[in-house]
């Protein structure tokens, strides 16, 4: 047996304290899903979960082309694995039973088609979300008290369009506290909605994204309109949009698209012909 004096505990206290802290688990290590982590900026308590493995695969979000009013099968095979997981992720409503619709942009830069789009959604009342990087939350900012004063949600895009498959828990957390103070410094608004970037994620970032209090949109209906290089005018835009509507559906639209600018007014028209109901992202059911 050892006896260690009395006056030499503190010392030899302190040493297991240091050691201690340089295993990596009082950290935020790449990939390690089953770490612990509270974030006090964000004004929510966190804890990750660690009672299972969480997978690092990547995953590329697929909706597949829906066709008839009805979702494609690879949307409906992701929606049944979002909801598996319990992390509240979504890409389309399979609940309720009405013609539902959830409008929603993506916003990296200004292309002078935004404050068109919100012409029109005011004029024809339609709720949209709006999922903004902190770039263009920076560089707009009367845009964005625009759509938040109009009673539009404000998503969350991550700071830096980063790709959350290829960075640690801490640099995720990082990315959303980032772009989410801004929205609370400058307009006094909190998001509660986020979307990866070009859809990249795996279950230990959706598990990141859920701990910290979003609810992580996907979408089931889009179109290539992201090169303004290639526009191919409104009659186009509102074709894709419109041949690819179904009941629930999630629309993705990118907000720098001339073509989508044009077509919306119709897109929104011919929906409501056909029987659909315009609801804000904060009517999901989740």
């Amino acid at each position: 047996m050892i006896f260690i004096k009395k006056k030499f505990l503190p010392v030899i206290l302190a040493l297991i304290l240091v050691l201690s802290s340089c295993t990596g688990r009082g950290t935020l290590e790449e990939y390690d899903a089953d770490v612990k982590v509270s974030v006090a900026d964000t004004g929510r308590t966190l804890t990750e979960k660690s009672t299972r493995k969480l997978s690092t695969e990547r995953r590329e979000h697929s909706y597949g082309v829906a066709k008839n009013g009805m979702p494609h099968q690879i949307s409906v095979d992701a929606q049944k694995y979002f909801s598996s997981l319990g992390m509240n992720a979504f890409c389309y409503d399979a609940v309720t039973k009405e013609k539902v619709l959830y409008l929603t942009f993506d916003c990296g830069w200004e292309n002078g088609c935004t404050s068109i789009i919100l012409d029109t959604l005011r004029d024809k009342k339609v709720p949209a979300a709006f999922f903004c990087t902190l770039d263009h939350i920076d560089a707009e900012p009367e845009l964005i008290r625009r759509m938040i004063n109009e009673g539009h949600i404000v998503g969350n895009h991550s700071a830096n369009h980063a790709d959350f498959t290829k960075i640690s828990r801490e640099k995720m957390a990082d990315e959303l506290r980032e772009c989410e103070s801004r929205l609370k410094t400058e307009f006094g608004y909190t998001p509660t909605f986020f979307r990866f970037p070009e859809g990249a994620y795996n279950e230990n970032a959706l598990d990141l994204v859920c701990s910290m209090g979003y609810s992580t949109a996907f979408w089931s209906c889009s179109y290539a309109d992201w090169d303004v290089e290639n526009t191919k005018g409104g009659d186009y835009a509102f074709e894709k949009v419109t041949s690819r509507l179904h009941a629930g559906a999630v629309i993705l639209l990118h907000s720098v698209s001339p073509d989508n600018a044009e077509a919306l007014g119709r897109i929104i028209d011919h929906a409501r012909e056909n029987g659909y109901e315009f609801r804000a992202l904060s009517e999901f059911p989740l």
